[in-house]
């Protein structure tokens, strides 16, 4: 699916979601809660790392320990391998205006505390594949386009037209920034798989000043972990656990006795990467190409400031149920399909004479994107745990998305709610059945593939 169907399926699903939600325990503030002392996030891409790194803005390192859980390592899944790219108004009109508003808002400036080097403004044309090999397409978009046609779109297209000036789209290369947020907090990342957590008993009272929760939460002690390298289960303290482990948070349904329903669907999707072309700049403006139905693809390119240029909108994915998520299908491996390469390298030659003479792949890879069925995040808490939550599900936005979420998951945890982000859509619980105390929940809807 396309950016601009999925938006609009978003839209749509988003309003329904939210004029039928209650006030989600995620919004709604306790007077008596208390900050806590240890926090563990399970997930160390960089949803989960801008959790912790805001978490670390927030708190006092003398009085709270901030601790990164990952199973393999540091933005080893779709945080070391998506696009990077971002779009400030391409969410509005639907519940996830402010995550795109806020995070766009907010990545310049923390590009520049962090020394992240790979954040920069770019340009957007939409580009129509084709067999045209006249020039004409290509001149007329040069006459009209300026600098904003870059000098290796020279190959076969029936239409170029721009999208974004570039004011509001922009782009990062993930893993750097995860690794300059884990470097600037000094957050410790343990590498190890959650097999679950341990948890006792409230104290019956309804509101206790001395820990904030009521008499009908478990109260969360700890983390239970198979340790990477040893293989031996360990144990971490926590009295606050956020699961943000893209795909694989849907494990949290037996972590915590199916208190929440979590439907997840992994997309698992090939994408590619250009070398630079011996010591020549490429020309910084994205493509977000038509169906090209010879190739099977729907390409989106993106020159990196590094000057290589990653590609993906391959298609051909494949779908990974909860079930298989649950049991860290690919986590471990996630290879590129063959296949697909071969459709998007003769897909991106066509319309690149450049790249058809002097091209060479650096690198193919896959990996997956959470999508859950109304393609919309679950964020908040956990209901019937006193500080446990979830921040999962971003689907393609994940990366765009992650300075708004981490904001809005240290508020709920450090002061009870969110005011920087209205949660209510992305409660935890809408696909939830039955809750105790709380009733019926609506149950989702597809959307179809979420592109």
């Amino acid at each position: 699916m396309r950016f601009h169907q999925l938006l609009l399926a978003t839209t749509i699903t988003s309003t329904q979601a939210f004029s039928s939600l209650t006030m989600s325990a995620s919004a709604s503030a306790s007077a008596s809660a208390v900050a806590p002392k240890s926090i563990v996030i399970i997930g160390g891409g960089i949803q989960g790392t801008s959790i912790a790194y805001q978490l670390f803005k927030r708190t006092d390192a003398t009085t709270t320990t901030i601790q990164i859980l990952e199973a393999k390592a540091p933005a080893s899944a779709a945080s070391g391998k998506g696009g990077g790219f971002m779009a400030r108004s391409w969410g509005d009109g639907g519940a996830t205006q402010g995550l795109h508003h806020l995070s766009f808002d907010m990545y310049e400036g923390l590009a520049n505390e962090l020394g992240c080097e790979s954040y920069r403004k770019l340009p957007v044309l939409s580009v129509s594949p084709g067999k045209n090999g006249n020039g004409r397409v290509e001149q007329k978009a040069r006459n009209s386009l300026g600098k904003a046609m870059p000098d290796w779109l020279d190959g076969n297209m029936d239409q170029i037209q721009l999208m974004e000036g570039g004011e509001h789209t922009a782009q990062v290369t993930p893993r750097e920034f995860v690794d300059r947020m884990i470097e600037k907090s000094g957050v410790n990342v343990i590498l190890g798989e959650c097999i679950g957590v341990e948890t006792v008993e409230g104290n019956g009272n309804d509101n206790d000043e001395k820990d904030g929760s009521n008499g009908d939460e478990r109260v969360l002690k700890g983390v239970k972990y198979i340790d990477r390298e040893t293989q031996e289960e360990r144990f971490l303290d926590a009295d606050a656990v956020v699961v943000s482990a893209g795909p694989w948070s849907c494990q949290a349904e037996d972590w915590f006795d199916n208190a929440v329903e979590l439907p997840m669907e992994g997309v698992k999707s090939t994408s590619i990467v250009w070398k630079q072309r011996d010591d020549t700049d490429t020309d910084a403006t994205a493509l977000f190409c038509g169906e090209d139905h010879r190739f099977g693809t729907h390409l989106e390119v993106y020159p990196r400031p590094d000057n290589s240029i990653y590609i993906c909108g391959i298609g051909g994915s494949d779908y990974i149920t909860k079930e298989e998520l649950k049991t860290g299908a690919y986590r471990e491996e996630c290879n590129a399909k063959d296949s697909r390469v071969d459709a998007a390298s003769s897909a991106f030659r066509e319309m690149s004479a450049t790249y058809r003479k002097e091209g060479e792949l650096d690198r193919v890879q896959a990996c997956m994107r959470p999508c859950p069925p109304d393609a919309m995040p679950y964020m908040g808490k956990i209901p019937g745990y006193k500080g446990a939550y979830i921040n999962a599900g971003h689907n393609c936005w994940g990366i765009a998305w992650s300075p708004a979420c981490g904001v809005a998951m240290s508020e709920l945890i450090l002061e009870g709610e969110s005011t920087s982000i209205d949660l209510r859509p992305f409660d935890p619980t809408r696909f939830t059945t039955r809750v105790q105390g709380r009733g019926r929940k609506r149950r989702g809807e597809s959307v179809g593939e979420q592109w």
